[in-house]
C-alpha cells in the first residue's frame, strides 16, 4: 500500500449518488451474492474431496454494470488527493536512505570512463518515444505513479494510480489531456467502494485472443491504516476500442472472510489453455494485510471467469489464501500470462512465480519459488493452488545466489546532485512473468531487481529463463544474469522483461547514479545470442533532465515491458523519468523499439543449464557522443504548424525534438517532448494554435548518448 487519502466524510455521498442516473438503458442492476454465472457453480456447491484437502473459495463478482457510453462523455470524477505512505512489505524495513559521501572529482572521472569503455551496444534505438500522464495531468498528488501500459492492435493504453489515459500508436491522447480517472470509469458501480473511493495502484493490460482490454485499481473509504471495506475493481472492454466500444464494470471484495484486510499490490494476468475444464482465466495475486494494524496475512490469489465476462455475464471468482507458513519469506506472487507463441498446451496449468524477501538484508538467497495453479469453475472443489493445507509452491528452482536490493533500507539508489536516494522495490519478483510456447519448447521469463557488493551497490535487473515444458517447473534455468553491462557504476532496477515472437528478449529499466540523473533505459538479446547474456547491449529510451527530491524516495512502483499484437515483434515500454528536478513532479514516457527483421531465429533449446557466468563481451571504443545541434529559423509558418529546422552534427544517427509554449520547457505541446524525429534536420511541427508563441530545441544521439541541447528558437504562428 503506497497512498494515504484525505479524509472522507462518509462511505456515500449526494455527489457519488449521480451515478445511479448514468446507467444507461441495458445496464445490469447488481448482482445478490445469490445469482450464478452460467456455466459457473455456486458458493455452496462442491463434490466429495479427501479429508485434509484445502478448499477454495467461491466468490461472487458484483455487477456488471454495463457502461456503454464513450469515456470522452463521462463526467470528471476527480480523484483523491493523496500523499505518499509507508510501502508495505513482507517484512517492513525502515525508510532511511542510506548516508551518502560526496562525489569526488575523481570518481565521477572513473564513472564517466567506465561508461565510456563499456561494451559496444548493438540495441536499437527507439523508433518512437511521447510522453504518458504525468503527475499534474493525474490530479492525485500520488507518488509514485505504478506506471503500467499495454498495447493493441490501434492503441496504446496506460495506467497510472488514478486513472488510464488512452493513446494511438502515434502518441497523440484519445481520451483528453487527462485521461479517464478510476473514480469516473467506476462511477457506477454504486454501493461498493469502487463508486467515488479508487485508491490507487492501477493496471491494464490487453487480451489478444479476445480483443479486449482490461483495467483495474482497488478502492476503499476511509484512510490506512483503517478498516475498509476494501475491493478490486475491475473493466473489461465490450470491444477492442477502448475509448468508445463500451466496458462491462465488476467488483469484488479483496476477502469476504476478513473484510478488514487489505488487497495490496494487484497484479494480473491472462491465461487460456482451455481443456475440460477449461483453464481460462485472469489471474489476480495480492498481498494480504490487516488495514488496522498492518500485519502481514499472507497472498491471495484469484481466477477470475473470464469466459463469462468477456461477454457482460454474471460471474464467479476461484480464491485460495496463502497464509505466511506456505509462503516462508516470500510474498507478491505474480501469474504468467503469454502474449507471442503459440497458446499453453490445452489443459496446462497456470504458472506463478515468487522470490524470497527476508526480515534482513545481506542474505544470500538462491530459490525461485513456483506455483501451478488449477482451476475449475464448474466443480470448484476440484481447484487447487500449490502443495498441501498451506498451499506451499509446487517447486523451488535453485538459481544462482543473489541479494534483494535492500539492507536496512530499500532507498538505496543514488541520483546525480542530491543526496535523496530512491527506493529499489528489490524484493519481489517484477511483473510481468512472460509465458512462451515456441516449437513446443515452454518457457517462463521472469525478473527482479538485486543488490551487488552488498551493502554497496550498485543495484542490477536479475533475469531468467526457465524450461516449463510439460507443466514443470526446472530445477535450474536454463539461463540467468545479474546484468550491470560490464560493471559500469549505473544503478539499475524497476524491470520489466518481454520475449518477441522469435524469442528475442528485452528488459525496460531504470537507470542512476550519483553522476547521472535517472533514466529509462533498455537492454536486450537475440534468441542465437550465447546464453547467461544480454548479448545485443543497452539503449536509452529517455534521457532524464532532473531528479526527484521528495524524502520518501518512492519510484516506480513498477514498469511495463510488451509486444506489439499487430506484428509480435515490437516492443512497447513505460516507466518513469523527470524533465525537471522537483519534489514529487513525476513524468512518464512511453517508447517502442524492435530487432532487426533478420534476426535469427533458431529453435530455442530445452536443454536446462545451470551456470550463471555471462559470456563476456568484446570491448570497443565507441563514437563520441555528438555536439549539441545549431537550430534555425523556423520557417513554412501558418496559424496551425511551423516547420523546425537546425543544422547536422557529426556523429549524429538522429535527433530530438522538444516544442513548448514557454522558454523554459515546462509546458511540452502533447506529442513533441523529446520526440524522436530520426536523421533529418526539419521537422513539421502541426497541431498548433493561432496568434500563440512556441519555443523549440533539439538533441543529437548516437549510440553512446545523447548530446546537450541546443539553442532555443522562438515562433509565432500567424493570425488565420
Amino acid at each position: 500500500m503506497k497512498k494515504k487519502s484525505a479524509p472522507q466524510s462518509a462511505f456515500f455521498s449526494l455527489r457519488l449518488l449521480i451515478g445511479l442516473f448514468l446507467v444507461l438503458a441495458g445496464s445490469a442492476i447488481l448482482f445478490a451474492s445469490s445469482l450464478n454465472s452460467p456455466g459457473s457453480a455456486t458458493a455452496g456447491s462442491a463434490t466429495a474431496v479427501q479429508p485434509g484437502t484445502p478448499m477454495p473459495e467461491v466468490v461472487q463478482l458484483i455487477g456488471p454494470v454495463t457502461l456503454n457510453m464513450d469515456l470522452r462523455d463521462l463526467p470528471y470524477i476527480a480523484p483523491s488527493h493523496e500523499f505518499e505512505e509507508k510501502r508495505l512489505m513482507r517484512y517492513p524495513h525502515p525508510e532511511i536512505p542510506t548516508p551518502t559521501k560526496p562525489t569526488s572529482a575523481y570518481e565521477r572521472f572513473e564513472s564517466l570512463m567506465k561508461q565510456i569503455l563499456s561494451p559496444l551496444p548493438q540495441m536499437p534505438a527507439p523508433l518512437l518515444t511521447f510522453d504518458g500522464m504525468n503527475s499534474a495531468q493525474s490530479g492525485c498528488m500520488c507518488l509514485p505513479p505504478d506506471t503500467d501500459g499495454d498495447v493493441g492492435p490501434s492503441h496504446y493504453v496506460q495506467s497510472v494510480n488514478s486513472s488510464i489515459k488512452i493513446f494511438d500508436k502515434n502518441g497523440n491522447p484519445l481520451n483528453g489531456s487527462n485521461g479517464t480517472t478510476y473514480n469516473s470509469l467506476f462511477l457506477t458501480l454504486v454501493g461498493t467502494p469502487c463508486s467515488g473511493f479508487n485508491n490507487g495502484d492501477g493496471f491494464v493490460f490487453y487480451d489478444q485472443v479476445a480483443d479486449r482490454w482490461v483495467a483495474s485499481d482497488f478502492a476503499f473509504p476511509g484512510t490506512l491504516p483503517g478498516a475498509g471495506p476494501f475491493y478490486q475493481c475491475v473493466a473489461v472492454s465490450q470491444t477492442g476500442d477502448p475509448v468508445s466500444g463500451g466496458w462491462f464494470l465488476y467488483a469484488i471484495q479483496h476477502d469476504p472472510a476478513n473484510p478488514t484486510w487489505i488487497g495490496d499490490y494487484p497484479k494480473f494476468a491472462f491465461w487460456n489453455s482451455g481443456g475440460t475444464p477449461a483453464q481460462n482465466a485472469y489471474y489476480l495475486t495480492i498481498n494480504l494485510f490487516d488495514g488496522p494494524t498492518l500485519a502481514f496475512e499472507g497472498v491471495r490469489v484469484f481466477a477470475l471467469d473470464r469466459g463469462s465476462m468477456l461477454t457482460g455475464g454474471a460471474a464467479n471468482a476461484i480464491a485460495f489464501n496463502i497464509p505466511p507458513a506456505g509462503l516462508g519469506d516470500s510474498y507478491s506472487l505474480v501469474p504468467a500470462g503469454f502474449r507471442t507463441g503459440n497458446p499453453p498446451p490445452v489443459g496446462r496449468d497456470e504458472f506463478l512465480l515468487s522470490v524470497d524477501s527476508p526480515a534482513t538484508g545481506g542474505v544470500t538467497l538462491t530459490q525461485v519459488h513456483g506455483w501451478k495453479f488449477h482451476v475449475d469453475f464448474g466443480t470448484p472443489a476440484n481447484s487447487t493452488l500449490g502443495i498441501g493445507v498451506n498451499h506451499s509452491p509446487n517447486a523451488n528452482i535453485t538459481v544462482a545466489g543473489f541479494v534483494d536490493a535492500f539492507t536496512t533500507t530499500t532507498l538505496l539508489v543514488p541520483q546525480n546532485g542530491t543526496t535523496a536516494k530512491l527506493d529499489t522495490l528489490g524484493d519481489k519478483i517484477m511483473t510481468p512473468v512472460v509465458y512462451q510456447n515456441r516449437a513446443g519448447v515452454e518457457s517462463l521469463w521472469a525478473s527482479q531487481t538485486v543488490l551487488l557488493n552488498y551493502p554497496n551497490g550498485p543495484t542490477a535487473v536479475r533475469w531468467y529463463q526457465f524450461n516449463a515444458t510439460g507443466g514443470n517447473f526446472p530445477a535450474t534455468p536454463v539461463q540467468q544474469q545479474s546484468w550491470n553491462n560490464g560493471n559500469d557504476g549505473l544503478w539499475r532496477w524497476m524491470p520489466s522483461i518481454a520475449v518477441d515472437q522469435n524469442g528475442n528478449m528485452a528488459i525496460g529499466y531504470s537507470a542512476s547514479s550519483a553522476t547521472q540523473q535517472p533514466s529509462i533505459r533498455y537492454a536486450g538479446r537475440l534468441a542465437a545470442d550465447p546464453l547467461n547474456n544480454l548479448g545485443q547491449g543497452e539503449a536509452i529510451m529517455t534521457v532524464g533532465g532532473g531528479h526527484q527530491t521528495h524524502s520518501s524516495g518512492r519510484w516506480g512502483d513498477y514498469s511495463m515491458t510488451t509486444i506489439d499484437p499487430v506484428d509480435n515483434l515490437t516492443f512497447w515500454h513505460t516507466n518513469e523519468y523527470y524533465p525537471v528536478t522537483s519534489s514529487a513532479n513525476w513524468f512518464t514516457r512511453v517508447g517502442k523499439f524492435q530487432f532487426p527483421a533478420a534476426s535469427p531465429t533458431p529453435t530455442p533449446t530445452p536443454t536446462a543449464t545451470a551456470t550463471a557466468t555471462p559470456t563476456a563481451t568484446p570491448t570497443a571504443t565507441p563514437a563520441p557522443t555528438p555536439a549539441a545541434p545549431r537550430a534555425g529559423k523556423a520557417t513554412n509558418v501558418t496559424a496551425s504548424s511551423f516547420t523546425a529546422n537546425w543544422r547536422g552534427v557529426n556523429g549524429a544517427t538522429g535527433y530530438r525534438l522538444d516544442v513548448a509554449t514557454d522558454s523554459s520547457f515546462t509546458n511540452y505541446v502533447p506529442g513533441y517532448q523529446d520526440l524522436d524525429v530520426g536523421n533529418v534536420t526539419s521537422k513539421d511541427v502541426t497541431g498548433l494554435a493561432a496568434r500563440t508563441i512556441y519555443y523549440y530545441r533539439v538533441r543529437a544521439y548516437n549510440g553512446n548518448g545523447t548530446s546537450p541541447n541546443s539553442n532555443v528558437v522562438q515562433v509565432k504562428t500567424r493570425n488565420h
